[in-house]
């Protein structure tokens, strides 16, 4: 790993973007382009209830930020669901949105749940009023239009609209991306010494029973995307991920691969010293144990893979002003530079530098990697999440659990 110091333009700097097919805007942020040639097969599921009309499109219907916070005052709690404290400075941000606005309860629902389970959450919660009843989602970018097409979310236009890149937000506002990051390997360097600098290192026998994921390959972007990386590594293409399995196949036959969920505390302390997150994951948690405990955070040499998430707002909210104010919070300078403090790219990282909104002594924290990373388009996600998703079962057939 490079842990030298790098200006705000090299932190967007990825090397691989052209052998990847993937457009590049000339302020350097990657054109996550949308094919209009996927299906989805749907499952048979429930009919939901009618969703409630959607409420006003952007700020200035809401009758401004006044209007729309004495609006969210009034429903007086905000749900939030899969937003842990140590993903993307989430624990920060969720501190500071509300302290500012300290009219507004927090409901913190499943820190820990997957971008799968925050879209069930929805479906499960449909029509009901209550706290548990998710009002905005942070999700895998594939589920942006798999999640409109089921009728799910309802559009809202932050103020800062303009300045999200066209290719990272849905057109009609039903979602837009909020931060991106690069898959590596995070490593408690004082259990394991020989800290692994590449995807084949990963199978060497001194790594028995020391490799956990961060997350469930059936349902986490996260895991998904780890096996998708480790595809690339070994001949796979962002078309096709079946090397990825068979990769992962040979690292639980070899008795590396632990079938737990990997938690910070548990890389901490020992229990999963090896896992592969998003390096925003990583690198804040290596920051967060500086005092305690040595992490390393690696990015592959062989290269790795980039993921957006997105942000949306549930068509069955039931505090949609309170959705809305999140998003305008979020979507504003203090909240893009809240999740870039956590490592994570955030979308509207090229309007901050043109305006210089960026602290220097942030800018010069930022990581710098060389190696190259891929960008899959929407349509070779949907595509090869649902590889991945059937195919774990089939060929690796090792059930990752929530560690205790």
């Amino acid at each position: 790993m490079k842990s030298t110091n790098m200006s705000r333009r090299k932190f967007l700097q990825l090397a691989s973007l052209a052998s990847a097919g993937i457009a590049v805007s000339i302020a350097g942020m990657p054109a996550f382009a949308q094919d209009a040639t996927a299906e989805v097969t749907p499952t048979a599921e429930p009919a939901l209830p009618a969703a409630p009309a959607a409420g006003p499109i952007d700020l200035k219907a809401a009758g401004g930020m006044d209007k729309l916070i004495e609006a969210a005052k009034a429903e007086g709690e905000l749900s939030t669901v899969a937003l842990p404290d140590s993903w993307a400075n989430y624990g920060q941000i969720k501190k500071d949105f509300f302290a500012k606005y300290d009219f507004l309860k927090l409901n913190d629902l499943n820190p820990d749940g997957s971008s799968a389970q925050e879209i069930q959450a929805i479906k499960d919660n449909a029509g009901n009023k209550g706290p548990q009843n998710p009002d905005v989602i942070d999700v895998g970018f594939s589920w942006g239009q798999t999640s409109i097409d089921a009728g799910l979310l309802q559009p809202y236009k932050v103020a800062t609209w303009d300045t999200i890149p066209d290719a990272a937000k849905d057109k009609d506002g039903y979602w837009y991306g909020d931060y991106y990051g690069t898959l590596v390997f995070e490593v408690n360097a004082d259990v394991v010494t020989n800290v692994p600098q590449d995807w084949s290192d990963l199978l060497k026998p001194e790594y028995k029973g020391q490799i956990a994921l961060g997350g469930d390959p059936t349902a986490a972007n996260q895991a998904i995307f780890t096996v998708w990386a480790a595809a690339l590594a070994n001949g796979g293409t962002l078309d096709d991920a079946s090397a990825g399995l068979d990769f992962f196949k040979k690292l639980a036959d070899s008795g590396n691969l632990l079938p737990v969920v990997v938690k910070p505390a548990t890389l901490a302390s020992g229990e999963t010293p090896i896992t592969i997150r998003w390096d925003y994951n990583s690198l804040g948690n290596r920051d967060a144990n500086a005092d305690t405990v040595k992490i390393e955070v690696v990015y592959p040499k062989s290269g790795s893979i980039a993921g957006l998430y997105i942000q949306a707002i549930s068509a069955y909210a039931p505090r949609p002003n309170a959705a809305r104010l999140w998003m305008e919070y979020l979507y504003s300078d203090a909240g893009q530079l809240a999740w870039l403090t956590g490592y994570a790219k955030p979308v509207r990282y090229d309007d901050l530098v043109k305006n210089k909104a960026i602290p220097e002594e942030l800018a010069a924290k930022l990581p710098v990697s060389d190696v190259p990373v891929q960008f899959p388009t929407i349509d070779q996600i949907i595509k090869v999440s649902d590889q991945i998703k059937k195919g774990w079962a089939d060929k690796v057939g090792v059930a990752i659990a929530a560690a205790p």
